[in-house]
């Protein structure tokens, strides 16, 4: 709660130093540069908050789910990023989990549930795993590619509620609405094995 102080009337007033365990403004004051006046109700993108890649924004259900899921694939790629060919693929763990491996494994997922489960697509689903003749660039350009499709999947579909085209390791059709929380779920889980191998490997943190 945060601290009443005196102010040069005497009147006591609601401090503007939010206390122990809450840096910088107080939550009031962080409320108005977050969520400005008038602005409650409609998409609000804000770049007043030290990391401007975080997804706040006031939005519609599925706006919202697919800003956080561009913000973990953002993260994905980040973090294969910057590394020459042998170190991309370097395994810190004993599973043998690799960040280029990652980055391949989820292009697969994106296609998997996007192209082939919801849309229908036909086709043969690419494999998940590190062929000889991939490179970091080829890998996350696939990713990307893959990524842009999905969206523009998603894009097409204005019901949360709408059904894959066909199950998927399901017992029936999945909603859209559950395709997304999946792959915010499945994007997430891997964006942080990601961010742990990549500290593992030259100490690089963050999102």
């Amino acid at each position: 709660m945060a601290a009443m102080v005196r102010g040069a009337s005497g009147a006591a007033g609601r401090s503007s130093s939010a206390g122990p365990g809450w840096p910088g403004p107080g939550p009031t004051a962080l409320q108005d540069r977050l969520w400005p006046a008038g602005k409650v109700g409609a998409p609000v993108h804000c770049a007043a908050v030290p990391d401007r890649r975080i997804p706040l924004l006031l939005a519609g259900e599925g706006q919202t789910l697919r800003a956080f899921l561009d913000y973990l694939r953002e993260s994905i790629v980040r973090k294969a990023s910057g590394l020459d060919e042998a170190t991309s693929r370097r395994s810190t763990v004993a599973s043998g989990t690799s960040l280029l491996g990652i980055v391949k494994h989820l292009t697969t997922v994106e296609i998997t549930w996007f192209q082939y489960a919801f849309a229908g697509a036909d086709g043969v689903v690419p494999s998940g795993d590190l062929d000889s003749d991939d490179t970091v660039d080829s890998v996350v350009s696939a990713y990307r590619a893959a990524t842009v499709q999905s969206n523009r999947i998603v894009d097409d579909c204005d019901d949360l509620e709408h059904r894959c085209a066909r199950a998927f390791r399901t017992p029936e059709p999945m909603s859209l609405r559950w395709v997304l929380v999946h792959m915010v779920e499945e994007t997430g889980r891997h964006a942080g094995h990601a961010d742990i191998i990549r500290e593992q490997i030259d100490g690089q943190t963050g999102p």
